[in-house]
């Protein structure tokens, strides 16, 4: 048959794990297919029944979404140039403890909660404000996928002159690296803090839409991301997403 699909691929599209959970799964010999333990690369039909080991489910409800006040001058990802990842951050010192909602006391740090974690989407070494870690390869892949629909919310402080014009092309017109930008909303909040809304995250494009309409960022902070704020985290610390929390 030629329309067969890898199991971890199948998987990953119904939205059972990512990918990378998928194959450590199969290699782990939790995961059937049509009543069968599959094998690391193994394809099936698109329409297979699919059923993960109990071992399998347990892992993934274990999974943790770290929610970090990035400081300036912390690179989102691995290290680089000198600069420490924001991953240092995560330590049980720097842990924002804030009133749960629902049973269960909050969270405490745990060091099983640093494997696998990885940052959500980027935010430059000179920017601050909302970073996401996950474990949850899904929820990444919602955040940060091409046609992902969640919205991102900045605070921008800028420096020189733009006119009704400029605004205008801010929320859109503009391109970038010769494509177009999606529609955006910016608006201005005082008079040197403009309010930025995104759902797309294309390496610095705040920093260079605002240069291609005469102004120059002097200060970059994410607030918000889908429906999670940052809120009261104070900067360089972190705090455990809530069960009630959705983006």
């Amino acid at each position: 048959m030629t329309n067969l699909i890898r199991v971890s691929k199948l998987m990953a599209d119904r939205g059972l794990c990512s990918r990378r959970e998928a194959d450590e799964f199969i290699r782990r010999q939790w995961v059937k297919v049509d009543g069968h333990i599959v094998t690391l690369g193994q394809r099936a039909a698109p329409e297979a029944k699919i059923e993960l080991h109990p071992d399998a489910n347990a892992q993934l409800k274990q999974q943790v979404t770290i929610l970090l006040n990035k400081p300036v001058g912390y690179v989102s990802g691995q290290a680089e140039k000198n600069y420490r990842p924001a991953s240092v951050l995560i330590t049980p010192a720097r842990q924002f403890l804030v009133p749960t909602k629902g049973k269960g006391g909050q969270l405490r740090f745990q060091r099983q909660h640093l494997r696998g974690l990885a940052p959500a989407g980027r935010l430059d070494i000179d920017s601050q404000g909302l970073l996401v870690l996950t474990q949850d390869g899904q929820l990444a892949r919602r955040l940060i996928g091409a046609n992902s629909p969640i919205e991102k919310e900045y605070l921008v402080r800028v420096k020189g002159r733009l006119d009704k014009k400029g605004l205008a092309l801010l929320n859109h017109g503009l391109k970038l690296d010769g494509q177009a930008l999606k529609p955006a909303r910016v608006r201005w909040l005082n008079d040197d803090q403009l309010l930025f809304r995104l759902r797309e995250g294309r390496k610095r494009q705040i920093r260079r839409m605002c240069e291609l309409v005469g102004l120059h960022v002097v200060g970059l902070k994410r607030v918000r991301i889908g429906r999670v704020r940052l809120g009261n985290l104070p900067e360089g610390q972190w705090r455990y997403l809530q069960p009630h929390e959705q983006f």
